[in-house]
């Protein structure tokens, strides 16, 4: 599932970034890439907060729609 519908505090696993290369590059470097842990920290309106590798990163409607997430972690 999409990470925007996503619960916020909870961990989930990123399994498939989509779009096109650009995208897919600038998520990267963010250092957001398929097998890491993600949690939503705040969301505002459709744009998100999140905590990744203990950093945190905001991210607009369009980039959190290609964040494909698995089932939450425990």
């Amino acid at each position: 599932m999409p990470l925007s519908f996503c619960k916020v505090d909870v961990v989930y696993p990123i399994e498939k970034i989509t779009g096109k290369d650009s995208m897919r590059t600038h998520l990267r470097n963010l250092g957001i890439v398929e097998g890491e842990s993600i949690v939503i920290k705040n969301a505002i309106q459709k744009n998100l907060i999140v905590e990744i590798k203990g950093i945190r990163i905001a991210l607009d409607a369009t980039l959190a729609q290609r964040i494909m997430v698995g089932k939450e972690i425990q």
